[in-house]
């Protein structure tokens, strides 16, 4: 943990004076709750020259894997957070498949898009859809936002993502009286969303119902994925 002096406002939210959490510190896990499946620790990774559909991996510290070659497990953190800046470094090979939940409910994608003239809902950087069987076969998705622009880069290069988020509001008997919403999602320096209300938890999300705080959810169990950096700090 670090503490943060900073002065923003984004849409009455204010980061004043506020600590900023690091859930992936590149040495343990910590900060995520138990189990972590064969997430592990390593120096470095790089995609696989002979299939670049898996990494290769050096020695060391500063790096979280959730496997270099196959599916793995979702992580779940012990901090649990409000509104909040959130700030994501991670790297993906060819074809493969994450996500960061926020609060556990509301997805941001990763995945490999680049080179995609076309984006949609499910390409990196989009807030993932909702579902609902009973919508219907072939209905069931709804909601989803595919980013403005897509801003990936290649397989196997480090990408950032930084998503300033509102919770959503309750009143004193529980009842919601405001969408969660993302006030903005920059994804490599570029603006991808701005002021997206959702208006309940999306698809594979770790909870159904909505609350003031959450975790964030990490997934592992699509495809290998690597994180350096997943920060947290809050907003008030």
């Amino acid at each position: 943990m670090k503490l943060r002096l900073a002065f923003l406002t984004l849409a009455s939210l204010t980061l004043v004076h506020a600590e900023e959490v690091n859930l992936f510190n590149g040495k343990d896990y910590s900060a995520w709750r138990e189990p972590h499946g064969p997430w592990s620790v390593v120096g470095a990774v790089a995609v696989d020259a002979a299939n670049p559909k898996v990494f290769t991996t050096q020695p060391g510290e500063g790096v979280s894997l959730s496997h270099a070659s196959a599916k793995s497990a979702n992580l779940t953190s012990i901090p649990e957070h409000g509104d909040a800046v959130i700030h994501v470094e991670f790297v993906v090979p060819k074809g493969s498949n994450s996500g960061v939940y926020v609060q556990g409910r509301y997805e941001v994608q990763v995945f490999d898009s680049f080179g995609k003239k076309d984006v949609a809902e499910h390409d990196c950087g989009a807030i993932y859809q909702r579902w609902d069987p009973s919508r219907g076969k072939g209905n069931e998705g709804y909601e989803g936002h595919a980013p403005k622009v897509n801003a990936s880069r290649p397989p196997g290069e480090w990408q950032t993502l930084d998503i300033t988020f509102r919770a959503p509001r309750f009143d004193g008997a529980g009842k919601k009286t405001e969408n969660a919403k993302f006030i903005k999602v920059v994804h490599n320096g570029q603006v991808i969303h701005e002021n997206v209300e959702v208006t309940g938890p999306t698809r594979g999300s770790q909870f159904a119902e909505e609350a003031a705080t959450g975790p964030i959810t990490v997934q592992g169990d699509h495809g290998p994925v690597a994180y350096r950096r997943l920060s947290i700090t809050p907003l008030k």
